[in-house]
């Protein structure tokens, strides 16, 4: 069975148009945050992003690594590619563990609030001079998803640098609202399928440079992109979607989520258990 991308599962634009959404990031106001520091709330609320992290020893990340590696080569056997690997803790439990661990969703609790909900998570696997880039976007521009109240977690599988196309952010422009953006061309060899042009108005790009292990934690409406990988090392991310759970998810998509922090009084979000395989 071959696996779908992200890139076919989004939803169509004349879905998403449907859809009415508040866009404006939303600031996080945690007076008294318990594993976060009051200066990176507000340096969240004012750059759009948080990183460099510690959460897995290198003894774990080799653990994680050898794990995907084997992911990556079934999936690819089945008809996928390095992008393929979707909504993969409705899949996989040691996905679905990756996305509920302590480590990572507490530092998110203290962005999104006492009531958090995990709801996606994709690998984006930059191999060797794949020539895939991923241009400049915002995340909610994708979802289904209002209030603009959530946030992405990338942990570096492998280590990620200007060498082999890491991620870059573009500080503060996730108080711009929702910025216009065109299809991408296949030409452009877009990962996604947005593309945001003249991004120099918004000042000069961060190079968001991880060890295996490290993560950062970005708005859903801060713009971020990277370059294709032209190096000889291969460039592994997981992302994980979050979000508070007072979020509406439209499409379906309240059936990806799981109760990471707190509750989900509403039972909005679906909460399926933690898959069997694996």
């Amino acid at each position: 069975m071959a696996h779908q991308s992200e890139f076919s599962v989004l939803p169509a634009d004349d879905q998403l148009h449907q859809v009415l959404r508040d866009l404006q990031f939303v600031p996080s106001v945690n007076p008294h945050p318990e594993y976060l520091t009051k200066e990176q709330i507000e340096q969240f609320n004012e750059l759009g992003y948080l990183k460099g992290f510690r959460i897995y020893s290198t003894e774990e990340m080799n653990d994680i690594r050898t794990y995907f590696d084997q992911l990556l080569e079934k999936v690819v056997a089945e008809g996928g590619d390095s992008y393929s690997i979707s909504t993969a803790h409705r899949k996989y439990g040691r996905v679905w563990d990756i996305l509920t661990e302590k480590r990572i969703t507490r530092l998110v609790n203290d962005l999104l609030g006492p009531d958090v909900i995990g709801w996606g998570s994709h690998f984006f696997c930059k191999m060797p001079h794949d020539g895939k880039s991923v241009a400049w976007h915002q995340d909610a521009s994708y979802w289904p998803l209002t209030p603009s109240k959530a946030a992405t977690v990338w942990l570096a599988i492998d280590d990620a640098d200007v060498e082999n196309a890491c991620m870059r952010f573009l500080p503060g422009s996730h108080l711009h609202g929702a910025i216009a953006y065109r299809k991408s061309e296949t030409t452009e060899g877009n990962v996604l399928n947005q593309t945001v042009e003249d991004v120099d108005q918004f000042g000069e790009p961060v190079n968001v440079e991880l060890k295996a292990g490290e993560i950062s934690i970005h708005s859903d409406m801060l713009l971020h992109g990277s370059e294709a990988n032209e190096s000889d090392r291969r460039r592994c991310g997981l992302t994980l979607r979050y979000c508070s759970a007072h979020v509406r998810a439209h499409l379906n998509w309240n059936e990806k989520g799981v109760h990471v922090c707190g509750t989900d009084d509403s039972g909005h979000w679906a909460n399926q258990p933690r898959p069997e395989q694996d």
